[in-house]
């Protein structure tokens, strides 16, 4: 008999894994305490953007192998495995996570469990966290020994989820100590991912710690990547030359490679700077801290590229926002997503808005979220009306709609043509030709 899943926590991480277990025909159910949510989601409603879920989170409804529930004792009753997909923000102040929400999932699951079943984490967390739970879990359980925990980090790009649960490009299982827990726990996840692992998906079967650690040492690898481009754009720019040539002749270099080497406004979102935060500070935790102080200067320079942007703006209005209008095309912090966590589009956008710029922002997803968060802010709803009146217009989140825009068209609605290219996504030959004044981050 297959499997019954249930997913802790519906957020993003959660419902494309409750939805995609779904389709590929397992009963699941998917847990949140926020019951506004789980309504949404029961309605086949997604909170979130996230191209081509909504059709799979329906089809699972539709079927009745998907179901959401805001109760932990039918959770428990129901499942065989459980997967816990809470998330792990930054502490306030500090730069270690906070566990909260992951510590609560266990706390609320475990005494309720009375018979045997799995316990899989999906959050990420910092080393030494799955140890942890796992001890917690067997003492608060009344099954003891016979819940057990596994470890198997997700690895969603946001915009790819669905591709990247049905087909990932890895999976990882972190296993307990204990050989018999450990054989029990990787032959049940062998039987959940039994169809991916036939497509030829990778499998590593590690410890605890190392799986912990594949998850943030991947996005500190990312994050170091990204800023080593804008680190080489701010040399670009002091010495004109061109960033975009020079990512361009490194891509060809197959020890390097092109992914991720796109020189702009840098990273953003619920990931990659919060998750290389709180390596730094378990590493310190773990008297490792010198291994990752590297990672400070890859947080600095990405920070560093939003100032710079601010400053291309002004100088653009000749040194100064006030009573200038600047109209910002994105919030989102990536493009095919609706996610302005730590999004640096919006942080440009307040910072202009805070030295005396008028600033308007349109994004195709991001608007209700973007509102939320900088309710001071003005909202356009259109590029168009983004940029109407506008001394200068600012491309900070890279959507196709953008990169497409017509410059005659955008012309006629500014009141000059002043445009600064924030991630390197326009044709430069192309705006100048038609009468803009064009830059961009590290190129001349």
């Amino acid at each position: 008999m297959a499997h019954r899943l249930t997913v802790i926590g519906t957020g993003y991480l959660g419902a494309t894994h409750a939805a995609c277990m779904a389709d590929l025909g397992f009963e699941v159910l998917g847990l949140d305490t926020d019951e506004r949510k789980v309504a949404r989601l029961a309605a086949g409603d997604l909170p979130f953007f996230e191209p081509g879920l909504e059709p799979v989170l329906r089809r699972g409804l539709e079927s009745g192998r998907l179901c959401f529930t805001t109760s932990y004792a039918e959770a428990a009753e129901f499942g065989d495995v459980h997967f816990l997909c809470v998330g792990t923000p930054q502490k306030s102040g500090e730069y270690a996570a906070d566990l909260t929400y992951v510590d609560a999932a266990v706390d609320a699951l475990a005494p309720l469990l009375h018979r045997p079943c799995l316990v899989v984490g999906k959050s990420t967390v910092p080393v030494g966290t799955a140890a942890r739970l796992g001890a917690a879990l067997a003492r608060l359980a009344p099954v003891g020994g016979d819940a057990v925990l596994a470890w198997n980090p997700e690895f969603l790009r946001e915009g790819f989820a669905v591709n990247d649960t049905l087909s990932p490009d890895r999976i990882v299982i972190g296993l307990p100590a204990e050989q018999g827990a450990a054989e029990h726990a990787e032959k049940v996840l062998r039987e959940v991912y039994a169809n991916t692992l036939a497509a030829g998906t990778p499998l590593v079967v590690a410890d605890f710690p190392t799986a912990e650690l594949v998850k943030v040492s991947a996005n500190a690898f990312l994050a170091t990547k990204i800023s080593f481009i804008n680190a080489m754009a701010e040399v670009c720019e002091a010495a004109h030359a061109d960033v975009t040539k020079l990512s361009q002749a490194l891509s060809f270099d197959d020890r390097i490679g092109g992914r991720f080497l796109g020189p702009g406004l840098g990273f953003g979102g619920g990931c990659l700077p919060k998750d290389i935060r709180a390596f730094m500070a378990r590493a310190g935790e773990l008297g490792a801290d010198q291994a990752l102080t590297f990672l400070r200067e890859v947080d600095e320079i990405n920070i560093r590229r939003r100032i710079r942007m601010v400053d291309l703006a002004r100088q653009q209005l000749g040194g100064s926002f006030i009573g200038r209008t600047v109209g910002v095309l994105g919030a989102a912090f990536k493009p095919n997503s609706d996610d302005v966590r730590d999004s640096p589009a919006l942080d440009v956008a307040a910072s202009i808005r805070a030295q005396g710029g008028k600033v308007t922002v349109y994004d195709p997803q991001a608007m209700p979220n973007a509102r939320r968060a900088h309710p001071s802010l003005d909202f356009g709803e259109s590029a168009l009306a983004a940029a109407a009146g506008a001394h200068v217009v600012l491309l900070l989140t890279e959507w196709a709609e953008f990169r497409d825009m017509e410059p005659d068209a955008l012309a006629e609605a500014v009141s000059e043509r002043n445009i600064v290219d924030g991630r390197n996504a326009l044709d430069p030959e192309r705006w100048r030709a038609a009468g803009w004044n064009y830059r961009a981050l590290g190129r001349p």
